[in-house]
């Protein structure tokens, strides 16, 4: 059973960090193909709210579940695992 405060986290790429305050992150994961039994690549994107403006395209951050920030972020920069080069 879920307790309360525990929030979903995901780890993801930086694809986008043109907004103030906000960075898109892709996910990828794989997922077995139910008929050829193959892994293929799911990507979903999430907009999330970086407060400092410290995230650059291509960090690998972590992203925790939020309330709902504006009509599209739900999603929050808890860290960044590593910067881009």
């Amino acid at each position: 059973m879920k307790e309360r405060g525990d929030r979903k986290k995901l780890v993801g790429t930086v694809v986008s960090d043109r907004m103030d305050k906000t960075v898109v992150v892709q996910i990828e994961r794989l997922v077995k193909h139910p008929i050829y039994m193959k892994y293929v690549r799911r990507r979903a994107k999430y907009a999330a709210h970086d407060n400092d403006n410290a995230c650059r395209v291509g960090d690998l951050v972590q992203i925790t579940e939020s309330r709902p920030l504006s009509r599209t972020k739900r999603w929050r920069v808890s860290q960044i695992i590593e910067k881009a080069v």
